[in-house]
């Protein structure tokens, strides 16, 4: 149930909601709005009796959310989740750019690509310290080591720092150092680490299991917005099936589903997508058209020698022209 109160009611009015909920044995969770604040009615097992709270001082209308999803959903909150991140806005008119290499290998490698990635139009810097491998024997990243030079990155370049936490025994690591935390899409319905972090005061990156319908996807966001963290991006990156031009295959229809269904941020990553460095830039462009919020894209100086997906990692030149169209793209589509 969504609680929707009055224009000119009184902080006061709803923290006496919320309390009257919770002692009903409710959770209620509070959504600023840009006009009013509504209330979300969060582990009800059955449909809650509207009449009771309808009475209450504040209150315009209490809603029936239809939507398993209820945080997430539009039903909830109408207006588009802006997601900050620094200076950085992630949603909203203008398109966002993530870039980095995949992997943290040292710190002259990560300092050579962030400029090259700034000077070339990128927003924030994206770069694992730690890498789920499907192989033990491939690099696995440089952990606190790789955390450490992604601060130095923030702090020579201005961006903020993106990187993957993948279980809770380094989360606290993680917290510490980067702006947006990213659950990868192994991760996407680890539901302890989705709790974690929604304790989190980080943004989270949620990135889409590779077999996940979309409702499950979202169903992930909620566990997140659940536990108190409103600040979710999420991310698609393509789902496994039968082809094998390339890693997996992108599902540009989910972004306007998403964003039909939901109020939060979704970009396209197509380096992971795709597998491939030349499918990569119609990729990006394409997520541009279909009006994403944002894309994460892999870059790197010396791909042939990069210890994690350089087949798929742009060179510089490559996506400093890639910036440029996607520039022209989202002008034609403001047009």
């Amino acid at each position: 149930m969504l609680i929707v109160m009055r224009r000119d009611a009184a902080e006061e009015h709803v923290k006496k909601v919320i309390q009257m909920l919770e002692e009903n044995g409710y959770k209620a969770r509070s959504i600023p709005g840009g006009e009013r604040v509504s209330i979300a009615v969060l582990y009800n097992k059955a449909p809650v009796d509207a009449a009771w709270v309808q009475e209450m001082p504040g209150v315009k209308e209490a809603i029936a959310v239809t939507r398993p999803f209820k945080l997430v959903s539009r039903e909830t909150k109408a207006e588009d989740t802006v997601v900050k991140v620094g200076h950085v806005a992630v949603g909203g008119e203008k398109m966002t750019v993530i870039a980095g290499p995949c992997a943290i290998e040292d710190e002259s490698q990560a300092l050579t690509i962030a400029e090259a990635v700034r000077a070339a139009g990128a927003d924030i810097f994206r770069g694992g310290a730690f890498k789920p491998r499907t192989s033990p024997y491939s690099f696995q990243g440089l952990g606190e080591k790789g955390l450490q030079i992604l601060a130095k990155v923030r702090e020579a370049t201005g961006m903020p720092v993106a990187t993957e936490v993948m279980d809770l025994a380094c989360f606290d690591m993680v917290e510490a150092y980067a702006d947006i935390l990213q659950i990868g899409t192994r991760n996407m319905q680890n539901f302890s680490l989705l709790r974690r972090a929604g304790e989190s005061g980080r943004p989270v990156l949620l990135k889409r299991g590779m077999s996940a319908t979309v409702e499950e996807w979202l169903m992930a966001a909620e566990y997140i917005m659940a536990e108190g963290n409103p600040n979710v991006i999420l991310c698609e990156r393509g789902v496994r099936t039968f082809v094998r031009h390339s890693r997996n295959t992108l599902d540009f229809s989910a972004v306007p589903v998403v964003q039909r269904e939901s109020h939060l941020p979704v970009i396209v990553d197509p380096s992971h997508a795709a597998g491939f460095r030349d499918q990569v830039m119609p990729l990006a462009r394409a997520a541009v058209a279909v009006n994403a919020d944002g894309v994460m894209v892999e870059v790197h100086h010396a791909p042939e020698k990069a210890k994690s997906d350089g087949v798929q990692s742009l060179y510089p030149s490559q996506f400093a022209a890639l910036c440029r169209q996607m520039q022209a793209i989202e002008e034609v589509l403001h047009l």
